[in-house]
C-alpha cells in the first residue's frame, strides 16, 4: 500500500500528463488553422491522437502505480487537462490583446499606401 507521499507524488504526475495530452492537442488544432483539412484528414488526425493518448497514460499509469487504476490518477489527468485549457484560453487572450492592436495597425498603413498609389 503506497504511503501519502507516494500517493501525492503519482497524483502531480497524472496532472503533468494531463497538461501534456492537452497541449498536444492544442498543437495540433494550431496545426489544422494552418493547413487546411478535409473532415477525413480530421478524423484520421483525431483518431492517432486519441490512440497516442491512450498508449501514452496507459504507460503513465504502469510506470506510477504499476497498473493498478487509482481514482486520484484520473482525477489528476482531469485537472491537469483544465488547467492547461485555462492556462491556453488566458494565454491567447493575452496574445490577441498584445497582438491584435498591431495587426489592426498594420492593416491601416498598408490600406493607406494602397490608396496613395
Amino acid at each position: 500500500m503506497p504511503g501519502i507521499r507516494e500517493e501525492m507524488m503519482v497524483f502531480l504526475s497524472a496532472v503533468v500528463s494531463g497538461g501534456i495530452v492537452r497541449l498536444v492537442y492544442q498543437c495540433i488544432r494550431c496545426f489544422r488553422r494552418m493547413v487546411g483539412h478535409t473532415l477525413a484528414a480530421i478524423g484520421v488526425e483525431d483518431m492517432i491522437f486519441w490512440l497516442g493518448s491512450a498508449v501514452y497514460l496507459f504507460v503513465q499509469i504502469y510506470h506510477t502505480s504499476d497498473g493498478s487504476i487509482r481514482w486520484y490518477f484520473i482525477l489528476g489527468v482531469a485537472l491537469g487537462v483544465v488547467f492547461m485549457w485555462v492556462f491556453l484560453n488566458e494565454e491567447e487572450k493575452l496574445f490577441k490583446k498584445i497582438y491584435g492592436h498591431k495587426e489592426k495597425d498594420l492593416r491601416k498603413g498598408l490600406d493607406k499606401k494602397q490608396e496613395k498609389s
